[in-house]
């Protein structure tokens, strides 16, 4: 069963995924190919999943914090190794 819960993580990051989608149609600035949102896709969505598993299953706030701090930093390394291969 779909929850709200599912519906804003997913709904919000399919908006953030339109977002370049959008920008290409109104700038040449933009210029992203079909593997460069597969990727982010891949990245928003399993960020997503990962969260709504901490949410169901880790029980503790202060754990559930940490853990989705860690998602949020392992998106931000992969996203930047990606962008601009600081490492």
């Amino acid at each position: 069963m779909i929850n709200k819960r599912r519906i804003y993580l997913f709904g919000f990051a399919t908006i953030l995924l339109l977002i370049p989608l959008i920008s290409m149609m109104f700038s040449t600035e933009v210029k992203w190919d079909l593997v460069d949102f597969l990727l982010m896709g891949m990245l928003l969505y399993g960020s997503s999943f990962f969260i709504d598993l901490i949410f169901v299953f880790v029980k503790k706030k202060v754990l559930r914090l940490f853990f989705y701090a860690l998602i949020l930093l392992i998106f931000f390394l992969i996203w930047i190794e990606l962008a601009v291969g600081i490492f």
